[in-house]
């Protein structure tokens, strides 16, 4: 369990707890425990030693007493023995010194310690690489004065035990010895011999209001750096892998199965704020779960929130939500994620919060793009005592005739939703790799092939069985179309959608929508059995009612001493023939050919890797020699990095896919679709895998300028050609014989045929399409010009702006960007700007601003804005050549709203 937050509890607002890890302090023959906390303010690290009661929970739990600056004074070494080093599982011994003085450590064997190691590190080496920029480490000062604040433990005090007696805990006091052979050798100016105990609450006080946080146990941040470091430590690696996956072929043997209350909620709130209390929801159980998993969706409906703004709303459902849950227990709050509106909290009592471990959040927007937030999904993984659990909170796309497009949003994120694990040898965790999955969340699927008089008329029969037939998602599961595997509860309760709000009457507006459950709950997993699947009339604050299940869910639970005993016998074995036999692979293809590849069209293909050797082994792609990652940008294999056991075998997927930034030299022929792999085994030898294929140049991914000089399709251009208009500057267009055209015709297709269909459409550019129409639009641009384009509005509107995020030089170009940004205040000087622009992207600009115009003159039935059009098209029409800020952002949408009115 991550205990980082207990510490970020007792710190200030400008301070940060970037990693922590408990250790222990080696006093002679005596040790003691402390909790290390990486601290970082300002861009200055320092190590917080804190002493603690139990696993830290809460700030409660720790107690500030020391604190060592990472300066120039500062190191950290590794003194583990040599035969220390060669045992798996051994702890790390570490000497800390600062100006001379040290301090020895004992970090036990795992991720979190080694994650320590990684982040200290690499503070250190920030340091060292700036030496001339010493840091000043004014604010630690509060800290120490904190700590010298409160009264010295008297001398003879008793040496605290690893584990407090009860008393002790109940009273909240540690007592720490001072003893010969304490912390005194490693006395100096940073105080690292303190022994005073300073009450969190009060050191809190003292420094600055205790800051609300969003979730109290946090998972630390890995980056790719910190991972090589990782893999750099001689301690870990090929053993640590053979140990994992021993122990987890024999964890029959060492784990047994309890059952834990896993209360799971789900509440489309509607943009409302919280007017009611929850607890008819959150309360609704005799006896208080275990864990709480609670949903929400469309909890902020305005347009800040829409494009990834912070909101209010945010903190008031979380207050609401901690003063409902159940009153015969005390909760811990685990952690929060939100993605815009999607918002998912995670509970766990007190007494199990020590219990919880390896949490990790994730988001992905299926919205417009993929990428837009308004629809989704946001997920936390964590491991509770040895089972790995995931849940899932989405918000799927809406209207009853989308459920395809829920299908796709299900897929996707199903597929693009990966949690990194503190293990860089291991591929990314998907959803589905994990021993219990709890999906929830407003599915939006309806109720087909019946009119809203007979779904009401069942309703009122309470014929739910008849009406569950009807059900989209009912049949798309009975299809395998989504779902599969998963398990859903017997519903016996009316659709939760679509009420007035503040009633229990159905939506009674011009729209009147058909009853809908739309708001569900669904599991996969073993040793699950559900208790109730109900939703709560008494709530009125949304159109939705809130829907809860209580799930018993079979957690695995460890045996300490068979664990010990399993452990021991594994790592006697692979001891036993670790030196004796070189590790062997066996692949089943070695060259690859991926034909007539598309813009954004993923192809794969799959090949096995067969461990025919007597050992387990470690295989990895590398990088080539000159180059920085082991295949071109087009080109993934997954996974590409793992552990195979003796006589096992794992796929492995080679995926080409081609988007916005790999697309333009792959257009003109730049670069082919070509590339070799270099697959290595560890204490092996390397194999080489060849990958070919043929690229077909689209309209995607090619310049203004250039689509601009071709009169033809870009299907029947000549590579040279393309090539050529590739390489020549819009400033010799002079030289050019042929008139070009004003606009590229791809984009003129796709804009009249929304003129001519869409201008009425709602949600338009706000409402995601279909992929597979995108694949048929983009062929149709591509070789010809037909009468009208395939595929919905919203499909055409998608495809237009993913026309102008892959344009390789943006329509306002990249040289332009920092005047636009500078007249933006004045409506003048921002048409000046776009008067100096090449004549063709000039021309497009002009054309996109009137057409945009004119579906702002029929905003009343598109629901669009100019504010979201802005925003929307901000982001397209004027890049920045660098990450934006803020700031420029809003300057951005504040220049082209200029042209919109």
């Amino acid at each position: 369990m991550d205990q980082s937050v207990a510490i970020q509890e007792t710190l200030g607002r400008e301070e940060n707890c970037i990693v922590a890890a408990q250790c222990d302090i080696l006093l002679d023959d005596l040790s003691e425990s402390r909790l290390l906390g990486l601290i970082e303010s300002a861009k200055e690290h320092a190590i917080f030693i804190y002493t603690h009661r139990r696993m830290a929970v809460t700030a409660d739990d720790v107690s500030l007493e020391d604190i060592i600056p990472i300066s120039l004074d500062f190191a950290v070494v590794e003194v583990s023995s040599p035969e220390q080093l060669m045992v798996v599982g051994a702890d790390t011994r570490l000497r800390m010194s600062y100006k001379g003085e040290e301090l020895e450590l004992r970090l036990p064997f795992g991720s979190h310690s080694r994650l320590f190691l990684c982040e200290v590190n690499k503070a250190w080496s920030d340091v060292c690489g700036s030496p001339t920029q010493l840091p000043k480490f004014e604010w630690i000062n509060k800290y120490k004065k904190a700590i010298k604040s409160q009264e010295a433990v008297k001398e003879d005090t008793a040496l605290l035990d690893a584990f407090p007696n009860k008393s002790n805990q109940q009273r909240g006091i540690e007592k720490v010895s001072d003893q010969k052979g304490s912390l005194e050798k490693v006395k100096s100016s940073n105080s690292l011999t303190q022994k005073s105990k300073v009450n969190s609450s009060q050191d809190n006080q003292s420094i600055s209001s205790r800051e609300e946080r969003d979730d109290l146990v946090r998972s630390s941040s890995h980056t790719a750096s910190n991972k090589a470091q990782i893999l750099a430590m001689p301690q870990f690696g090929l053993r640590d892998n053979l140990i994992r996956c021993e122990m987890l072929k024999k964890e029959d043997s060492y784990t047994y199965l309890e059952d834990f209350s896993f209360f799971l909620g789900t509440y489309n709130v509607n943009g409302q704020t919280p007017k009611e209390s929850l607890r008819p929801w959150l309360s609704c159980t005799p006896k208080p779960p275990d864990i709480y998993c609670l949903g929400f969706q469309e909890l902020d409906l305005s347009k800040e929130a829409f494009f990834f703004y912070d909101s209010p709303k945010e903190q008031e459902w979380t207050k609401a939500v901690s003063e409902a849950l159940h009153g015969e227990a005390k909760y811990a709050l685990v952690k929060l994620v939100r993605l815009v509106g999607i918002m998912l909290i995670f509970y766990v009592k007190n007494e199990h919060a020590e219990f919880i471990s390896d949490v990790e959040a994730e988001s992905v927007g299926t919205g417009i793009m993929g990428r837009m937030g308004n629809k989704g999904a946001v997920a936390i993984r964590f491991r509770f005592h040895n089972s790995d659990i995931c849940v899932v909170n989405s918000h799927l796309a809406a209207h009853v005739e989308e459920y395809e497009r829920r299908n796709q949003d299900f897929k996707d994120i199903c597929s693009r939703l990966q949690f990194r694990q503190l293990d860089p040898t291991q591929p990314p965790l998907t959803i589905m790799k994990h021993n219990v999955i709890l999906w929830i969340g407003d599915l939006n699927y309806r109720i087909s092939d019946l009119d809203v008089d007979s779904v009401k008329d069942l309703i009122i029969k309470k014929d739910f069985e008849t009406l569950h037939s009807y059900d989209q998602l009912k049949r798309q599961i009975d299809e395998k179309a989504v779902f599969v595997g998963f398990k859903e509860g017997d519903i016996d309760f009316q659709p939760t959608y679509k009420y007035d709000t503040g009633s229990d009457k159905w939506d009674t507006s011009e729209k009147c929508r058909i009853p809908a459950w739309c708001d569900r709950i669904l599991w996969k997993g073993k040793n699950i059995q559900q208790e109730h699947y109900h939703s709560h009339m008494a709530v009125r604050s949304s159109d939705h009612k809130p829907v809860s299940s209580m799930l018993v869910v079979g957690i695995k639970r460890v045996n300490s001493e068979a664990y010990k005993k399993t452990f021991e016998e594994i790592v006697r074995n692979i001891d036993k023939m670790e030196n004796e036999c070189i590790p062997s692979l066996s692949l089943s293809k070695r060259e690859f050919n991926f034909k007539d590849v598309k813009f954004m069209q993923h192809q794969a293909e799959t090949f096995s890797l067969l461990n025919d050797g007597q050992v387990p082994c470690q295989f990895e792609f590398i990088p080539k020699p000159n180059e920085s990652t082991y295949s071109k940008p087009w080109l993934t294999a997954n996974p590409c990095k793992g552990f195979i056991p003796e006589g096992g075998s794992v796929v492995i997927e080679l995926e080409v896919f081609v988007n916005r930034s790999t697309a333009p030299d792959l257009n003109c022929g730049k670069q082919e679709i070509e590339d070799i792999l270099v697959l290595h085994l560890e204490r092996g030898k390397d194999y080489f895998i060849s990958v070919t294929g043929n690229y077909l140049p689209s309209c995607y991914g090619t310049s203004i300028y250039s689509l601009c000089h071709m009169r033809e399709p870009i299907k029947d251009m000549p590579i040279k050609t393309l090539l050529e208009l590739a390489e020549t500057s819009p400033d010799n267009d002079a030289e050019t014989t042929e008139k070009p055209l004003d606009i590229p015709k791809e984009l003129w297709m796709m804009v009249d045929h929304l003129f001519r269909n869409a201008v009425n459409q709602e949600d338009l550019f706000q409402q995601p399409g279909l992929r597979s129409e995108f694949a048929e639009i983009r062929d149709c641009l591509d070789s010809g010009m037909p009468d009208s384009l395939p595929g919905s509005n919203h499909s055409v509107a998608e495809a237009l702006l993913l026309f102008l995020d892959a344009l390789p030089e943006p329509v306002i170009p990249f040289c332009f960007y920092q005047q636009c940004l500078d007249s933006c205040s004045s409506a003048g000087q921002c048409e000046k700007v776009i008067s100096t622009l090449p004549q063709c992207h000039k021309n497009v600009f002009n054309y996109l601003a009137a057409f945009l115009r004119e579906l702002l003159k029929n905003s009343a039935s598109n629901r669009l804005d100019v504010s979201i059009l802005a925003t929307i098209f901000a982001s397209m029409l004027l890049r920045s050549p660098k990450k934006q800020d803020f700031a420029e952002k809003t300057k951005t949408q504040e220049f082209f709203q200029h042209f919109l009115t």
